[in-house]
């Protein structure tokens, strides 16, 4: 067993981050800015054929087909779009009339955000040519030379205006992402009852888990415990029955030695129950306890400033005990490495081992680990081609 401090593989700087997520935002603009234009054509078409098919439909809204299709297409491509470049949702639930409703909003959101980024390239087009003026073809622009009054207030009028272009930018990401929202997301009703929903079926599925646990339990008690007290028994019956001292004497040898396998069985069971390590120590010495008891070699990679809740820990720590059990029994592994980090308010967990693969995720160890990572409103993943790698992830809030 390995165990380290170290996170994950290092991440990007943040100004590095902060710039590839304004050149994503921009090129998405620009995108929706062109794709605007199409909507625009669309609904100049769509409104002399609404009126008519509104006139001769007895005053029931009734889409044409080619005005549905139309729009559901161009709202789908719009859809991806957010998804792809503004960070968009990608579910969504709308017919024709809401893909209609949606464009109509969208097509001046849109557009704004196209003259925006014009402006913006208009203003670095003038400021090259402002700087070229001055300092390469000495040309000056309207005769006036860079004195450095002039340089500075030029400098300061630019900063300015680029903040408030860029905070425009933000704000047509913003109404972009908010007309979706609005327009093509579940109404407010409907997410609570979806969430309603959820949490019947998370809480059904918990009871579900316990269950399984309780017969999982009973079943070792059973099928290990006592059988070994019951052989036990027997052998110091046979030792009391024994006529003479020597022979007695190794079957109470024998009895000792199962009793010591019986207590074994019984700190097996006790352990998989739940580890008295968790409530002392906390999460990481529980998982170096799993790494020191696992017959295959385990790495640790524990990047958690701050200990869990409760809750989370004992969810993490059977995520871990479990994948590591099925890595030793039945992928034929040679090697898991375990990585727990911290990302705002998510523990991530991640174990993958270098075996077989082929892990069915409805099994009954992995299922119940879905069910109960899932009443912590978390999510859980297998990953397990044929011939492997697998990797089990999960993400549990923590705050």
């Amino acid at each position: 067993m390995t165990a380290s401090s170290d996170g994950p593989a290092a991440a990007p700087p943040p100004g590095r981050r902060g710039a590839g997520v304004v050149w994503r935002a921009a090129v998405g603009l620009a995108l929706g800015a062109a794709t605007a234009g199409a909507e625009l054509v669309l609904l100049a078409v769509a409104a002399p054929l609404m009126a008519y098919s509104l006139a001769f439909s007895r005053g029931q809204l009734a889409v044409p087909k080619i005005v549905a299709d139309g729009a559901q297409w161009l709202t789908e491509l719009e859809r991806r779009r957010l998804a792809a470049f503004l960070g968009g949702s990608r579910e969504a639930e709308y017919g024709p009339v809401r893909a209609l409703a949606y464009l109509v909003l969208r097509v001046p959101v849109g557009l704004l955000g196209g003259v925006i980024l014009l402006l913006i390239a208009y203003g670095a087009v003038a400021g090259v040519a402002l700087v070229a003026s001055w300092w390469i073809t000495g040309d000056y622009l309207d005769g006036i030379p860079p004195a450095w009054w002039i340089v500075l207030y030029t400098a300061v009028f630019a900063v300015v205006m680029l903040f408030i272009a860029v905070q425009g930018l933000v704000g047509v990401v913003a109404l972009e992402r908010g007309v979706a929202r609005r327009c093509l997301g579940p109404s407010p009703l409907e997410e609570y009852e979806r969430r309603i929903t959820q949490l019947s079926v998370t809480r059904a599925e918990v009871v579900d888990a316990v269950d399984d646990e309780r017969r999982r339990i009973e079943r070792d008690l059973h099928d290990g415990v006592q059988q070994r007290l019951v052989a036990l028994g027997m052998l110091i019956g046979r030792a009391r029955r024994a006529g003479d001292a020597e022979r007695a004497a190794e079957l109470l040898g024998q009895a000792h030695e199962e009793s010591q396998r019986a207590l074994e069985d019984l700190r097996e069971v006790t352990w998989r129950v739940y580890p008295a390590a968790l409530d002392g120590e906390g999460l990481r010495a529980a998982l170096e306890t799993v790494a020191e008891r696992s017959p295959v070699p385990v790495a640790i990679v524990y990047d958690v400033p701050d200990r869990p809740p409760h809750a989370v820990e004992t969810a993490a720590y059977f995520v871990v005990c479990e994948a590591v059990t099925n890595a030793a029994k039945h992928s034929g592994a040679r090697h898991v490495e375990v990585r727990v980090a911290r990302y705002g308010r998510m523990i991530s967990v991640r174990i993958e081992d270098d075996g077989s693969g082929g892990a069915d995720p409805a099994g009954g160890g992995l299922a119940g680990l879905a069910r109960r990572v899932a009443a912590l409103d978390g999510t859980f993943g297998v990953d397990s081609p044929p011939g492997g790698p697998t990797v089990i992830g999960a993400d549990l809030p923590c705050g």
